[in-house]
Parts: C-alpha cells; structure tokens; sequence
C-alpha cells in the first residue's frame, strides 16, 4: 500500500498490527468501522470489519492464532488442502494488517504481465458474493480507466510476472477506485478467453514463448459472469445461472461432477436441494447432464 501511495494509486491508509497496543492506537486514531486482515488467506477468510475496541480485540485474536489443529487435518481431509498443517504444528501466528473502511463496492482486476508490462487484463466488479467477506459469485467485466492506470503503475514498478489479482473498493459516492491488496495467483475468472487484451493464458504463453498471441474465440459476449459452481452453491435457482454467461466446464464432465461433489461436503446449503438442481443443470447448447451423486452421511 506504501508504494501504490507513491505511485500515485489511490490506496486506505493501512498498517501492521502487530500487539493490541498497536490495534488501540489504530482505533483511537482511526475510528470505526475499519478492517482486520490476516495474511495468506483467501476467500474472504481473513477479514473481518469492526465496528467497536470490543469487536477489534476479539476479531485480531482470532487472526493473529495459530490455526487450530482440528481445523488445519479437517481441511486437509475434507479438501486435500495441507497449507495450515505446518503452521499450525509450529504454532506460527498470523501476520495482521488493518486499514481504513472505503465505503462502495468491490472491483477486482485480474492480469497477465511479462516483467513489469501488463499483457492482458480483466477488470470486474463484483455483483453477488456467497456471503459478505467471502468470495465472489457473480461478476460483471467492465472498463475501468483508474483501475487500468493503477495495475500498470504497480506492475511496472514491481516488475511483476505472472498472473496476478488486484483488490479494488469503486468509492460509493465518487466512483474512484482505490487498492485495497494484491495476491500472486490467479483469481477466478482468469481462465476466461474473451479475446486479443482479454484472453490472459494466450497472453502469457505468447510472452513466455516468444511467438504471436494466439487467442481462442471468445467465449461468451455478455458481460455478466456466473461462476460455477460458486453461484450455483449459493443460490441454484438463481435468475443470474440463465441470463449471465455461466461459467461451467461442460467439456470436462469430470469436472462438473467433482465440483458437485464438493458442494454436498460443504454442506453450506441442503445437499438434497443441492443434489435435485444438480440434476437439472443443464446448457442450451448441451444435453441435459445426469450425474448421480450417492447418499453421504453429509446428507
């Protein structure tokens, strides 16, 4: 946040906090509401907004913990994810920042970039989430002049590769795009190939090879995504399903089955429901897709 600042890009006033003096002097000095946010999280994980001493105390001492052992192994088992297992053997604290609450909407820019130049981009605002911190279902590709500016500003100066996520809040009253992080991976529609500038695995390879871009045709012309199987898991009857491009990998049904799988484990909604619309899920360009999913004890 220090060097957007410097490069000009809107960014909160953010801080580390790293004791419960350094959050009481952020609070006394900033006020509420603000953001917690701990490091290595994603998905909305780690963040929390507080409204008052008493819910900053309690939100940073659940951030700043060493991640639980019951919930690093049921992670592991449950999602083949062994990322907590050696923090939370080590008892390794979680680093935590806080910053000042930008009151608007959430944008998200995810980029391809070769040595400090941006390739390919995708900027978005976010339309619908699974809950209010948490990620993404439904996101609507628009063009944004200051989100463009400030990706190619902080690209250059930290001479990134790679694909990238770039966190925006759009400023309620004003439209103006602050940055609010950055993660080193690729976000979740970074896979989408909607032509030359917007197709960012084509950008990538050419860069990294030496050759021409070699884009696909565009995969959809809307510019209303519904992301499978998220949106679907937080609403299966949602209107958002027929009229955005929805985001299902109907030539990998392998796929569509693992992802249908993994939404009865989670068990955020009624895995019967679940399993009846599962039933129903279909495309206008591809016959109705039947995948049997067995009773589980989840059920």
């Amino acid at each position: 946040m220090r060097i957007a600042q410097e490069e000009g890009v809107r960014a909160p006033k953010t801080a580390a906090i790293d004791t419960l003096d350094d959050l009481r002097h952020w609070t006394a000095s900033m006020g509420f509401p603000t953001v917690l946010k701990a490091d290595g999280t994603s998905g909305g994980d780690g963040v929390r907004v507080v409204r008052s001493q008493e819910e900053a105390t309690s939100a940073y001492r659940q951030l700043n913990a060493p991640p639980l052992l019951a919930r690093a192994a049921k992670r592991a088992l449950m999602n083949s994810d062994k990322t907590l297992i050696w923090p939370s053997l080590l008892r390794r604290r979680s680093s935590v920042s806080a910053q000042t609450m930008i009151a608007g909407y959430e944008a998200t820019s995810t980029v391809a970039c070769w040595k400090g130049t941006v390739l390919a981009a995708l900027h978005c605002v976010v339309m619908n989430k699974r809950y209010p911190t948490g990620p993404a279902t439904v996101m609507r590709l628009v063009d944004n002049t200051e989100m463009t500016s400030a990706v190619e500003k902080i690209t250059r100066r930290l001479s990134l590769s790679g694909v990238h996520g770039f966190d925006f809040m759009l400023e309620a009253h004003t439209g103006n795009a602050y940055l609010i992080e950055i993660n080193p991976r690729a976000t979740q529609v970074g896979h989408l190939a909607l032509g030359r500038g917007r197709d960012l695995p084509a950008a990538l390879v050419a860069a990294v090879t030496g050759t021409e871009i070699e884009s696909g045709p565009k995969v959809t012309d809307r510019d209303m995504v519904a992301l499978f199987p998220q949106e679907w898991m937080r609403d299966a009857a949602s209107p958002f399903i027929l009229s955005a491009y929805h985001d299902v990998p109907w030539e990998e049904p392998g796929l569509v089955e693992a992802c249908l799988r993994h939404a009865l484990k989670q068990g955020s909604r009624s895995s019967r429901n679940l399993a009846e619309a599962a039933v129903h899920l279909r495309t206008p360009n591809v016959p109705m897709i039947k995948v049997e999913l067995k009773e589980s004890r989840h059920e």
